[in-house]
């Protein structure tokens, strides 16, 4: 126990090694969906082949355990990582782009696409390294900074009621919560839309906030670990409805499963399968644009959820900087390389990481529990995947609720402030990119700045990176 305290220095941040395994354990629980959905993105739900879906299952695996440790032991921050969405599915639509332009397959195209992730993970350690990463982050505005945290909770709660849980039926799909449910006009006409699909989508709804409400009960209570007792008591009200209203087994994918990793497949496919020659094929132009692109929306998105997060759980000075950012940023760069020798897009720091802040993640034990968790689910994948959608959605809604506070720190009597802060409470949930809308909020920063004569305000750093979102944005390539 002591070496845990030496290692994390668990008592320096007020906290006992308890809470971080709870709170590694919780972070866990909110995004371990991506274990499955990430091979499912990049190979088109299996389209592509078994042993392809099983290299890319491993890799998530591997790289977000990778990554996990050097934020762990390097930054001693309670952030984890693992591929991120929305850079998956673009990643995946590159693919699919490189087989048009190039008639290579999809697996050639596939390798082709990884040394993308390579180079743009080799790139971000040299500039974690040399501190520009960190300098990046210190040049944004502090009006910005502010609003990044409530922009994420609000990004959560769209996630949480509107896409995280999606129902299909034999009318398609997915229907989802907001919009199919509450977004319809009267019931008779979400069901004639969902058709058989309507009675899970019921069940869905009432789990989601019963989850929610057995969360804020037990965290007003003073509970430590309110969100992992919610989202398990949504899971077993979620599964005893299955059983009984929906009719079906909810332990059935248990059955037959697997436990033995695919590492064969892993080898044949991803593992250190760099396609050069199918890279140089792309052209030159085009694969530096797919290069910066990628870049620019990974590092915007963790440094979004790195200030973000920490900010909400008073890990930043007065300035609203981070100590150890360089080395929580490092780990990020390390995962993406780690991903691109093992076959999967770019490993970026989670979002769902504020649900572990929340039950009182502090140190690096956290992202540790996390991570170990993750290559556990090499061996372990079926059981994970039994957690229910609706059950993580009661934590997302309520960790977005909790960051949504952060609104209070803003001085909406400064027009410097709050238009950045609104421009990124409605890009990020709809745009489902958080580095979209802190390219948004420094671009309308700095355009009010200079056009109201106070151009000297604005830092030469800022001027560039709003430079480059304007071509990331326009740029017709």
């Amino acid at each position: 126990m002591e070496q845990i305290e030496k290692i994390f220095k668990i008592r320096e941040n007020h906290t006992t090694v308890k809470t971080e395994i709870i709170a590694g354990l919780t972070t866990f629980m909110t995004m371990a969906y991506i274990i499955a959905l990430n091979p499912n993105l990049l190979t088109g739900f299996g389209a592509e082949g078994q042993n392809l879906w099983n290299g890319v299952f491993l890799a998530t695996c591997i790289a977000s355990f990778i990554g996990m440790m050097v934020m762990a032991f390097v930054a001693n921050k309670p952030f984890a990582m693992a591929p991120g969405m929305g850079l998956n599915s673009f990643f995946a639509v590159v693919v699919a782009n490189i087989v048009g332009l190039t008639g290579m397959s999809y697996l050639e195209s596939f390798q082709s696409a990884l040394c993308i992730i390579l180079l743009e993970g080799i790139i971000f350690i040299i500039l974690s390294v040399l501190n520009i990463r960190d300098k990046i982050v210190n040049a944004i505005p502090l009006g910005v900074r502010l609003g990044i945290s409530p922009a994420i909770g609000l990004m959560l709660l769209n996630i949480g009621v509107g896409s995280n849980a999606g129902i299909y039926s034999e009318n398609g799909g997915p229907f989802f919560v907001m919009r199919d449910f509450f977004g319809a006009l009267t019931p008779s006409v979400a069901q004639d839309a969902m058709g058989s699909g309507y009675t899970q989508m019921v069940l869905t709804v009432v789990t989601m906030f019963i989850g929610l409400f057995v969360i804020i009960v037990l965290a007003q209570k003073g509970v430590k670990a309110a969100v992992i007792l919610g989202m398990l008591a949504a899971s077993v009200i979620y599964w005893a409805g299955e059983a009984i209203f929906l009719g079906t087994n909810p332990f059935a994918g248990l059955e037959g499963a697997s436990f033995v990793p695919p590492f064969a497949d892993m080898a044949e496919t991803t593992l250190f399968h760099f396609d050069f020659a199918g890279f140089v094929k792309i052209g030159w132009f085009t694969a530096i644009t797919l290069i910066i692109t990628f870049c620019i929306i990974d590092m915007f998105d963790t440094i979004g959820t790195l200030v973000g997060t920490a900010s909400r759980a008073g890990m930043v000075d007065k300035d609203g900087n981070m100590p150890q950012m360089k080395e929580a940023l490092l780990a990020d760069a390390v995962g993406t390389v780690a991903g691109a020798i093992t076959g999967t897009s770019t490993v970026t720091t989670f979002v769902e990481s504020a649900s572990g802040v929340e039950a009182g993640g502090r140190t690096g034990l956290t992202a540790f529990t996390t991570g170990i968790l993750f290559l556990a689910c090499m061996f372990i994948a079926p059981i994970a995947a039994i957690i229910p959608a609706a059950a993580t959605s009661s934590a997302l809604i309520y960790v977005g609720i909790l960051m949504i506070s952060g609104l209070s720190k803003v001085d909406f009597t400064d027009i410097y402030q709050t238009v950045p802060a609104a421009i990124m409470l409605i890009s990020m949930p709809i745009s489902g990119s958080i580095g979209h809308g802190i390219g948004l909020a420094l671009i309308s920063y700095t355009i009010m700045k200079v056009f109201t004569g106070k151009a000297k305000d604005v830092s030469v750093l800022t001027y560039i990176i709003s430079a480059i979102f304007l071509l990331k944005f326009f740029l017709v390539v």
